[in-house]
């Protein structure tokens, strides 16, 4: 048997837990009087939602005790409250209508069947992948379908037998004579507006019960003669038997799945929208499904209505303060208890305050902050089609109409690319971003056309895939523009897609493309050697200026807005003190950007000591970042392969005055290699002489740095701290000093400070 009341909302101390009797006593303490509240909402509405049907009105009671009792024992969620759901009166009212009411509930039993399977093969998350925008608009629809049955009931008629035929006919049973059962209708429904705007007391009375109960009284109290609530004396029997349905197995099967997609939707919906507000486990969505499956074999057994979760109930039943599975289960106890002690009050209640119910909670379904939360999102088309889908035809057409149109607009999201053309002094630059695919030919054909004849045309690519229609169409323009006198630079930004179709063997998956380093990372003697085709345009300063130009197109507008903060003083929070080799790129190999540091580069990475007065550079740069920028941390940072530590070594070239004597400040490195034991390196010493003294070096330019008296006082107020850092260029591998074990290691591994 399942356990409702586990520590699933136990917040106690662990070692200290509750025991099981007072746990219990706790939750029922907010479990009772939410499953009351919850309770007094379910009753007029299982009425309603039956009566909308057209299925006899005990049906939705009945359902309303089975799928609070099976549903929440064998569900996968605690807070979940189930019953009838006007979401299904639609598809419930053409199928009583097709196969009887007996009928009816085996197809129930069927499409509980189904989400059972469903739910044992593990695919309820799949169901989640379903476009919002559909599930919404599947409920406006639903809801524009109840409102517009339901208000010709309100307004003393009948309902049609079709959406489209309420509204034709809608006109003339506004204009046409009504009786006091239009009267019991608008009461309710003005009960229903005006009680959100009731005192907070007041509205402790749920608005449904007070709404239904209110029409009741005054129809009672004004001698209405009214068609009223019709339920037998007693509940259905264990001899109820549901029958085959006999027709058309193409329309029994519609039917089944109808029932079982809108159920398994709403109920997963409903799942999920509590679990966003609540603390604790989230659903099992699969067991869910297999718990609603279960109420619907159960309810449909029985005679009653299909069940699912109810985003109404759910949503009281967590506004009450409930804890677990109890609130539910109790609340299908109040309500056989009503069934069995209050039918003669039930009895009293007009149908017109039911259907004046089903009119409010129909236009609920049209919720206006869901609709505009699709419209930010792009998918108001994929909302309209499920809508008119759904009220124009049925709900299953709906439904696939959404998802037709889903598809279309991600399919046109996926595969259009971004085309534009950009002014580049005398040159034409022709931009293309995205995925560039046969569904881009006609547009791509078009802007191309438009470029001037004889013109210096850039072609930039940057595109995550070309297939064989527009790369065909890029190389046949390219050739036909220089045949016709005209130049085309080809600059393809990422894997080489057109590059790798020309030399013969495209790439024709996404999997298989090469990973590229992106252009702001990347060399230029890489990048351009790949991707700019006139060898005039290579070597000399021409990578400094197209750097640059590359810079201003794509950099600045990305970092303007950074660079506007920082444009009226900098803050840097570290120094970060390195070799002049070009190898090393501090911001990259740090991941910072304008702003972060305040750099440093000479010839070693040395910091001269503060008594030496041959160098005042290092320094000054040390107490302005100190003293005035108030930086937090000082990095010294030494790499592999240094050419410094080489020359230190007795490698430096001959007749350089002024490198022999920077090297000096080197020195005090040369004596402590041979007085300490080695810097390790990853647990191990590294295999050039060279390497090794750089990670003595590292570690000597952090004793220097503490002879200056502005680090030495910020290290006194806690207010500095010095860094050392090494980097392997050949394994491009970032290494941190653990100055207590006198190693350097990488920097995915914490190190004691």
């Amino acid at each position: 048997m399942i356990d409702f009341v586990g520590d699933e909302h136990d917040t106690g101390p662990p070692g200290r837990r509750r025991s099981v009797s007072s746990t219990l006593l706790s939750n029922l303490r907010h479990d009772i009087p939410a499953s009351v509240v919850v309770f007094l909402v379910a009753v007029p509405l299982s009425l309603g939602v039956a009566h909308a049907a057209g299925a006899p009105l005990l049906a939705g009671l009945v359902s309303a005790v089975v799928g609070g009792l099976v549903a929440s024992l064998f569900g996968g969620s605690a807070l979940q409250v189930s019953g009838p759901s006007a979401a299904l009166t639609v598809v419930l009212a053409e199928t009583i209508a097709t196969f009887g009411w007996a009928a009816t509930c085996a197809i129930t039993v069927a499409a509980g069947v189904v989400q059972i399977l469903l739910g044992v093969s593990r695919v309820a998350r799949a169901a989640l992948a379903i476009s919002p925008a559909i599930v919404h608009g599947l409920l406006a629809g639903i809801g524009l379908i109840l409102v517009l049955g339901q208000l010709h009931v309100v307004l003393g008629g009948a309902a049609k037998g079709s959406a489209i035929a309420n509204v034709l006919a809608l006109p003339g049973q506004i204009v046409g004579h009504h009786d006091q059962a239009a009267l019991i209708g608008v009461v309710t429904i003005g009960v229903l507006l005006a009680w959100t705007r009731m005192p907070r007391s007041v509205r402790r009375v749920p608005g449904p019960l007070a709404a239904v109960a209110l029409a009741t009284v005054l129809s009672v109290a004004a001698g209405m003669d009214l068609p009223r609530v019709d339920l037998p004396n007693v509940l259905p029997g264990l001899g109820f038997v549901p029958e085959a349905p006999s027709g058309s197995w193409t329309a029994i099967t519609a039917a089944v799945l109808s029932i079982a997609l809108i159920a398994s939707l709403e109920s997963l919906l409903s799942a999920v929208s509590v679990d966003k507000l609540r603390d604790g486990p989230r659903t099992d969505l699969n067991r869910e499904l297999i718990g609603q499956g279960l109420a619907n074999v159960a309810a449909g057994s029985l005679g009653g209505f299909p069940v699912t979760g109810v985003v109404v109930r759910t949503m009281t039943n967590f506004e009450a303060g409930a804890r677990t599975r109890a609130s539910a289960i109790l609340h299908s106890i109040w309500i056989l208890g009503c069934c069995l002690f209050l039918v003669g009050a039930l009895r009293q209640i007009p149908l017109a305050a039911l259907a004046g119910l089903l009119v409010y909670v129909g236009a609920k379904l049209v919720n206006v902050t869901s609709l505009r939360e699709v419209r930010r999102h792009g998918d108001l088309p994929v909302y309209l089609a499920t809508l008119a889908g759904a009220v124009a035809v049925n709900l299953l057409t709906g439904v696939v109409a959404g998802v037709m149109v889903a598809l279309v607009l991600m399919l046109r999201r996926m595969l259009f690319s971004g085309i534009h053309v950009e002014p580049d002094g005398a040159r034409t630059r022709v931009v293309i971003e995205g995925a560039l695919t046969f569904l881009s030919v006609p547009r791509l054909t078009a802007i191309l056309a438009g470029v001037p004849q004889r013109s210096e045309v850039t072609l930039e690519l940057l595109v995550d895939y070309l297939d064989h229609a527009a790369f065909d169409c890029l190389r046949g323009w390219q050739r036909a523009h220089e045949r016709a006198g005209g130049v085309v630079i080809v600059d393809e930004i990422g894997h080489p897609w057109f590059g790798r179709g020309k030399a013969g063997v495209p790439t024709v998956r996404r999997g298989v493309a090469s990973r590229v380093v992106p252009r702001w990372l990347a060399p230029w003697s890489e990048w351009q050697a790949e991707h700019i085709e006139l060898p005039g345009q290579r070597g000399g300063s021409v990578p400094l200026c197209r750097g640059a130009s590359e810079f201003q197109r794509r950099t600045a507008p990305l970092l303007r807005q950074t660079w506007d903060g920082l444009a009226h003083g900098q803050q840097p929070h570290t120094l970060f003190v390195t070799c002049g080799d070009a190898r090393i790129v501090p911001n990259l190999i740090t991941t910072s950007g304008p702003g972060d540091l305040f750099t440093v580069r000479n010839i070693g990475n040395l910091v001269p000591h503060a008594s030496t007065e041959a160098d005042f550079s290092v320094g000054a740069a040390i107490e302005y970042a100190v003293g005035i920028l108030r930086v937090r941390e000082v990095v010294v940072c030494g790499h592999s392969g240094c050419g410094a530590m080489k020359a230190l070594l007795g490698d430096a070239p001959a007749g350089l005055a002024q490198l022999g004597g920077w090297l000096r400040h080197g020195e005090e490195t040369l004596r402590r290699r041979e007085s300490e034991g080695p810097v390790l390196l990853d647990g191990a010493r590294p295999d050039r002489e060279a390497d090794r003294l750089a990670l003595h070096n590292v570690v000597q330019q952090l004793e220097n740095l503490r002879s200056y008296p502005v680090v030495d006082a910020a290290l006194a107020r806690d207010e500095l701290r010095l860094t050392g850092m090494y980097f392997d260029v050949g394994k491009a591998n970032v290494y941190l000093l653990d100055a207590a074990h006198r190693s350097f290691t990488s920097a995915a591994t914490p190190v004691t400070s």
